[in-house]
């Protein structure tokens, strides 16, 4: 691997103390139909080769935690492929079973580090990408562990279309700073926000996880962000090019 690939960094528990057999079930017959595999050597993946039949767009979630909002996304919007990264085996197990339940066929789930997947995509290869409340390791000695920084945010950029859409959430008020200033110095993203309602409430198409459903009953204040792909001209405009 070169100096410029990222290395396979997972931080925290793979799986919980015990997997249940009905856990152990899911991972051994369910998964391997839909688990993407990186390619070896920092190779790219083919998107085509990632697309459930009959499905004409590509949306990601990482670090989709028991799949909840993954599920939801994958039912209301089944013209899409919804990929899923997700380390930790409990976690996929949970989707795995919310699949089975609704009978979903356009889910794809990638059990691995999410910058070696982000890593592996080709540009343009991604409609809208999903970060909901990652975990904020609010160390400062642990911030290098977080998910969400600028080499991160280049990397969502560079793999969504024109037009596409990141959506994150946290309830880490100093996290949602750091989150933002990786955002905002990415010239390929422009904030949606232009009022307070618009990063304090969620829209319609975006259901409620149990994760959030915590942290408001512990009274922290949840924010949503949603960032969009410049279009190539607007890209211009903001370089100085072509005016």
């Amino acid at each position: 691997m070169s100096d410029g690939e990222p290395r396979r960094l997972i931080y925290g528990r793979q799986r919980g103390p015990k997997l249940k057999p009905g856990q152990r079930r899911r991972l051994e017959t369910q998964l391997p139909a839909l688990a993407v595999p990186l390619p070896p050597g920092g190779g790219r993946l083919v998107p085509a080769s990632l697309h459930a039949p009959g499905t004409g767009a590509l949306w990601l979630e990482i670090g989709f935690g028991a799949g909840e909002h993954l599920a939801w996304q994958a039912e209301h919007h089944p013209s899409a492929t919804h990929l899923g990264v997700e380390p930790y085996l409990n976690g996929v197990a949970a989707l795995l079973g919310r699949v089975a339940a609704r009978e979903l066929d356009n889910v794809r789930i990638c059990v691995d580090d999410a910058r070696l997947l982000l890593a592996a995509l080709p540009d343009g290869a991604l409609e809208r990408v999903h970060v909901l409340f990652p975990d904020p390791w609010p160390k400062r000695r642990h911030h290098k562990r977080r998910l969400v920084n600028r080499r991160s945010v280049a990397e969502m950029a560079r793999t969504l279309v024109p037009g596409g859409e990141l959506r994150l959430a946290s309830d880490d008020p100093d996290y949602v700073t750091w989150m933002l200033a990786a955002l905002r110095a990415e010239p390929r993203l422009s904030w949606r926000a232009r009022r307070a309602a618009d990063w304090r409430e969620r829209p319609p198409d975006w259901p409620a996880t149990r994760y959030e459903a915590k942290a408001r009953a512990a009274g922290r204040t949840c924010v949503f962000l949603r960032f969009v792909r410049r279009r190539e001209e607007r890209e211009a405009e903001n370089a100085g090019v072509g005016r």
